[in-house]
């Protein structure tokens, strides 16, 4: 099972992400563009495991939600890594939040206590909006880099639950199922 833990957003802030990034598409439609059911935060990518870690991860994956309230990100500001020069990833950016990194702090460490390896980058979160291909032209690139400049997106959503997930590849595009969502306490 190739799981990772999430924090899912609304379908309304969803939808309205994938509208206003809109330009980003059409400037560059190679890419790899992340379908809108599938736009999240991921806190924890966990890769492989069998089937038998579900159970321990449900478990410890509430504990760590009993300890946090429920709260909300500021989403906006659209990037990519490296830059957009050498694009691999375009994103849209979550503000600097001390709870988002406490809650991914609490994660990590409770995740190590049943055997999973401790993130060795630092906590970047953001919002996958499209994968760059190999064969993406630099033309596209620059173009993908004009649009950005004129994409205005500020909202923010809630943060209700830590979900595990698991992601069915496929061969068209991965399709993601909640196995789990351990509620934070309500504010």
């Amino acid at each position: 099972m190739r799981l990772f833990l999430a924090i899912n957003l609304e379908p309304s802030i969803r939808h309205a992400i994938v509208e206003a990034t809109a330009p980003l598409r059409t400037a560059a439609p190679t890419l790899s563009w992340v379908d809108e059911a599938r736009v999240h935060l991921t806190l924890k990518f966990l890769g492989e495991c069998p089937p038998e870690v579900v159970g321990a991860l449900s478990d410890t994956l509430s504990q760590v939600a009993q300890r946090h309230r429920s709260f909300s990100i500021g989403i906006g500001e659209v990037g990519a890594f490296p830059n957009f020069r050498r694009a691999r990833v375009v994103w849209m950016g979550i503000e600097r939040d001390p709870r988002l990194e406490l809650l991914h702090h609490d994660v990590e460490v409770a995740c190590e206590a049943i055997g999973f390896e401790v993130e060795g980058r630092a906590f970047r979160p953001h919002l996958t909006l499209a994968r760059v291909k190999e064969r993406t032209g630099e033309d596209e690139l620059r173009r993908l880099s004009r649009a950005s400049k004129r994409v205005e997106f500020a909202d923010e959503a809630q943060v209700r639950s830590i979900d595990l997930m698991k992601s069915h590849l496929d061969p068209a595009a991965a399709r993601y199922e909640r196995l789990h969502a351990a509620a934070l306490r309500p504010t």
